[in-house]
């Protein structure tokens, strides 16, 4: 699985046209057929101008393909509304635990 995460420090004057542009981007990523498994959008609680677009892809073939497409490109174009570029992260995660981790650890 791969896990990218795109930090968006927006200019405060022009923080709700970013949120409406992530909005549309959201309803179109959760219906699309790249194989896209999650996309969220978080804002950061200490500054409200920073976001981050959390997505999980099943393949970095299909991520490849999005990052092609006609639909990232509007991601690319909010550079505009952005005090510094996009910051891209890119992690591919080989294994996933979850809580059995935490009540081992507590025992």
């Amino acid at each position: 699985m791969i896990l990218v995460r795109i930090i968006m420090n927006v200019l405060p004057e022009k923080r709700k046209e970013l949120i409406q542009t992530l909005l549309s981007i959201m309803k179109v990523e959760k219906n699309s057929k790249w194989l896209c498994l999650s996309y969220e959008v978080l804002c950061v609680v200490e500054n409200t101008n920073i976001f981050n677009l959390i997505s999980t892809w099943e393949t970095r073939k299909h991520l490849e393909n999005y990052f092609k497409s006609d639909r990232f490109s509007v991601l690319l174009g909010t550079k505009s509304l952005l005090c510094e570029p996009l910051d891209i992260q890119i992690f591919t995660i080989s294994n996933i635990e979850g809580f059995e981790v935490v009540k081992f650890v507590r025992k």
